[in-house]
């Protein structure tokens, strides 16, 4: 039996649609656009203005230390008018029961009563400073019921040897993202006719593009109107995507070369089995009693989910008959991007997601989940580029695209790729709390296809673990992106470490650069 399920992404379509009563008749006769919303913010006209990115956050503890309150501190220096989350809000299966200790503690001073979180409950949760989150493939995330016993059943032992088998599980698993959609969507089923009329009528009060949609009051009310929706802020377009929904791999074709590649699949899925035993091995002689050797299995821990994850999206290639892909939010988001090439008072845009179609992180950079979401992904920027015609020189489709997934901070460019996103800097930020991950030994560029012939992105900055045994190095992040005035805007990225190493934290930036 499978530790974990991922629902199908039919499932999860369907499920977030009813969640929030998608274009049901009250909303349509209303013309409310539920991909839509406006923050009730007297600055959102200001061109100059900065924003937090974190992802990857989701974890309780590693042990004797918490990276991701750790994080969290840091952030409360700033000066920022949102902060962006990349997913995987909650690990390890997006359960309700750790939102409280996953997400409401670390974040408590970002949330309405927050002095007193912990009688916070995950589903009334209200932001002081604004959150816009995605889904990560965590937060949907399921539970066999058997799991969910077995955890309950080893709760005790797992406290007394934490970090040696604490696994982050309760009873549950996200109820194909339910957990999710009730702690940050509006989530519209549970209104009977009378209370849904008057609450649209009470929430879905502002106007963005010709549009009526939700208005984000900070302090008051701060849901979101669907999985994926697009807020404007400085004459920047944000664009929140659920890449969930698209990341599906393309089905291995009936010819010589899918027979080699499924051959190929088979031998990875064959050492991933004989390395899981070694690893199990390895964590059974190490005490987790001992400081040094509780880091090791912790890092082995990483592994161990590594190689799950692994698993997974081999499973998903060898068995995928059809590829599943979610055209009506990728149509949507086209036009959406056609629309705001086509407002002047529009400047710059940003797009954000948790999984990066590009990146070089070890366990990503070739997954079959990584090649559908930048195939998708760029099918829809030429799309988008055919209607909106010739660009003003020096400026790509988007300026910026921001994701998670990977467990690192990483700044890539994409050369001439022969498509739309071509000359677009990508931002991967996953590395704000959960076990991180190193950079793969292929180097530093990204080629079109697996034999190394045409070479189509270069990765400028990476930042994840480090160094072996006892000189490791885990150096946790979040950006501070700075936006300034202009018709081309300029984003002035900066990078920001907490490091754990040599059993304390060590607090630096790295070098802010331009994009």
């Amino acid at each position: 039996m499978k530790f974990v399920r991922d629902p199908d992404i039919a499932i999860k379509i369907d499920q977030m649609k009813r969640r929030v009563c998608w274009q049901e008749s009250l909303i349509s006769d209303k013309a409310i656009a539920q991909t839509k919303l406006v923050i009730d913010d007297a600055d959102t006209d200001n061109p100059n203005f900065s924003f937090l990115v974190i992802g990857d956050s989701g974890c309780g503890s590693h042990l004797k230390y918490h990276p991701q309150r750790q994080i969290a501190e840091m952030m409360l220096q700033e000066e920022a008018r949102f902060v962006l989350h990349m997913g995987d809000v909650v690990y390890h299966v997006g359960s309700k029961e750790y939102y409280q200790q996953n997400f409401i503690a670390p974040y408590r001073e970002f949330l309405v009563g927050g002095e007193k979180f912990k009688q916070l409950a995950y589903n009334r949760l209200t932001f002081k400073t604004p959150f816009f989150l995605v889904p990560g493939n965590h937060d949907y995330y399921d539970l066999p019921l058997i799991y969910g016993i077995l955890a309950q059943a080893t709760w005790l032992p797992r406290r007394l040897l934490r970090g040696k088998i604490d696994l982050d599980v309760g009873w549950h698993g996200s109820g194909q993202g339910d957990a999710y959609a009730r702690a940050f969507l509006d989530y519209l089923a549970e209104l009977n006719l009378g209370n849904l009329n008057q609450h649209l009528d009470t929430h879905y009060t502002a106007q963005h593009t010709g549009d009526r949609c939700l208005r984000y009051q900070p302090g008051k009310f701060t849901r979101f109107p669907n999985r994926y929706y697009t807020f404007c802020y400085g004459g920047i377009d944000f664009f929140a995507l659920d890449s969930n929904t698209f990341n599906d791999p393309l089905a291995i074709p009936d010819t010589q070369e899918g027979a080699e590649r499924r051959k190929q699949l088979l031998a990875r899925q064959s050492q991933f089995i004989e390395k899981e035993q070694e690893i199990q091995a390895a964590i059974d002689r190490l005490n987790p009693y001992d400081s040094d050797d509780a880091e090791q299995i912790d890092d082995y821990y990483a592994k161990l989910e590594h190689i799950a994850e692994s698993q997974r999206d081999i499973e998903k290639q060898l068995n995928q008959q059809q590829q599943m892909t979610d055209w009506e939010q990728l149509d949507w988001f086209k036009t959406s991007l056609v629309t705001s090439w086509q407002d002047e008072n529009i400047r710059g845009r940003v797009v954000f997601f948790h999984h990066p179609p590009y990146v070089t992180e070890a366990t990503k950079w070739n997954q079959g989940q990584t090649l559908a979401v930048r195939d998708r992904l760029r099918q829809v920027f030429n799309d988008a580029a055919a209607e909106i015609g010739a660009l003003p020189e020096g400026r790509s489709i988007v300026d910026l695209v921001l994701s998670g997934h990977a467990h690192c901070l990483e700044h890539l460019q994409t050369k001439d790729t022969g498509h739309a996103d071509a000359h677009i800097d990508w931002i991967v930020c996953g590395g704000s709390g959960h076990s991180l991950r190193r950079q793969r030994e292929e180097g530093t560029v990204l080629y079109q296809d697996a034999d190394f012939n045409q070479p189509i992105g270069q990765s400028r900055l990476f930042v994840g673990r480090s160094g072996d045994r006892r000189n490791h190095k885990r150096p946790y992040s979040y950006l501070r992106i700075d936006v300034q005035a202009g018709k081309k805007p300029k984003f002035t990225v900066n990078p920001l470490v907490a490091e754990w190493s040599e059993h304390q934290w060590h607090e630096y930036a790295i070098d802010p650069f331009v994009v």
